[in-house]
């Protein structure tokens, strides 16, 4: 008997999966989560080809050209190949700038990424707590659903002797029904619960087990993620600025072109190239444009600016967030006491009516009533201990924290 127990039970010990392992495999596999790595691996590509330019270029090529009608002075057919080497000597700082720019957006990405993960840690806490608060109140309502049943069978058995009247029954099947009605609907908001959850972790969830976060102590605060990602975006637009402002100044470049010649109809006495190297320096100073480059700077200094504002905005609602947290957890421990008070007194005048009920001191209303509050006492008290978990969570979100790493 034992071991065909154990056979029941295995299941469920294989594939209930804790709030830890949800999270980190969440954070490994989650679609969006994915999609931040690829654009990180775009970016870094960005910073790579920006340092590029620094080295010099080499190019390689040809050309075919044909008169219809040759001169004396030149041949019908003219074959050439070159190869030329390049490089900016002097560039007014653009290189530079332009590297500090993708270097900015690659951090931003990376901030943008942990920002995620962070958010989704703390919906999916949410989530897996909604769940096991539902899954409470389903067991409330399924242990209230028996004694209904059980008092439903003892009215029928009454009511075929004559000591009571088919009303006492119907009433008390209607409550039966009421209670069969909710604890559908529970199930149905179990169910979907679940498969949000699924979606947001990027497996199937079947059930999951109990977990608990580590009760806070008093943390350092770190700026969000979503700041510092603003941060770096403001940073690269700086630094895009003045890579438009590297136009104003002088544009240094050297080349050097090497070209072989090959003909056919030459035309006879004169000498053909069959070789020559090019050595080019090219200087270039932009004198006036109408204020375009000007303006364009001026446009990515707002935009600057525009972030910053921004970002003083967030810095005042995440401090709002730590302290609204702070008192979040403070209120719902003070539920948690009222709840709990609420289920002992509920369940002994419960326990007190029920036996008054079978004895015929009181009718079926005061008993109905009395299990309908010790069933949502219970349901209560329950979400209470699931309601500071969540608050626990939040306060280390918004203290930029990983979740995963504060649960027990």
């Amino acid at each position: 008997m034992r071991i065909k127990f154990l056979f029941l039970i295995l299941p469920a010990l294989m594939y209930a999966d804790n709030l830890k392992s949800i999270l980190e495999f969440a954070t490994s596999n989650n679609k969006i989560v994915n999609s931040n790595v690829l654009t990180q691996k775009a970016k870094q590509k960005d910073v790579e080809s920006s340092q590029s330019a620094y080295y010099p270029t080499v190019d390689i090529g040809g050309s075919y050209q044909r008169l219809d009608d040759a001169s004396p002075f030149a041949s019908g057919t003219t074959y050439t190949g070159y190869a030329k080497i390049s490089a900016d000597l002097y560039d007014g700082g653009k290189k530079s700038s332009t590297i500090k720019q993708n270097k900015a957006l690659l951090n931003a990405s990376k901030y943008d990424s942990s920002a995620y993960k962070k958010s989704l840690q703390l919906d999916i806490v949410k989530d897996y707590y909604n769940i096991l608060s539902a899954k409470s109140n389903l067991n409330a309502l399924q242990d209230s659903n028996k004694q209904l049943l059980a008092e439903l069978d003892r009215e029928k058995k009454f009511y075929a002797v004559g000591t009571v009247t088919k009303d006492d029954v119907e009433r008390l099947k209607a409550a039966y029904s009421n209670n069969v009605y909710r604890i559908s609907s529970v199930k149905y908001q179990i169910a979907s619960l679940k498969k949000l959850l699924s979606i947001k972790i990027g497996k199937k969830i079947t059930t999951v087990d109990t977990s608990s976060i580590q009760t806070p102590k008093e943390l350092q605060q770190e700026l969000s993620d979503d700041i510092l990602a603003l941060q770096e975006q403001a940073h690269s637009l700086a630094y895009s600025a003045k890579t438009i402002a590297s136009s104003y100044y002088p544009q240094l470049r050297v080349e050097d072109t090497y070209n072989v010649y090959g003909y056919d109809d030459k035309p006879k006495g004169i000498k053909q190239l069959n070789d020559q190297n090019v050595l080019m320096l090219t200087l270039n100073i932009r004198l006036f444009d109408m204020g375009e480059i000007s303006k364009q700077k001026g446009s990515l200094m707002l935009q600057k600016e525009a972030l910053e504002q921004r970002i003083e905005q967030y810095k005042d609602t995440q401090n709002i967030n730590i302290e609204l947290a702070k008192l979040k957890i403070d209120t719902v421990k003070s539920q948690i006491q009222s709840a709990k008070s609420s289920l002992n007194s509920s369940t002994i005048a419960y326990e007190t009516v029920a036996k008054k009920y079978a004895a015929g001191v009181v009718d079926y209303v005061t008993y109905l009533d009395s299990l309908s509050v010790k069933t949502n006492a219970k349901a209560q008290y329950e979400k209470a201990l699931n309601d500071l978990q969540i608050a626990y969570a939040s306060y280390y979100y918004y203290t930029n924290k990983n979740i995963k790493d504060f649960i027990k």
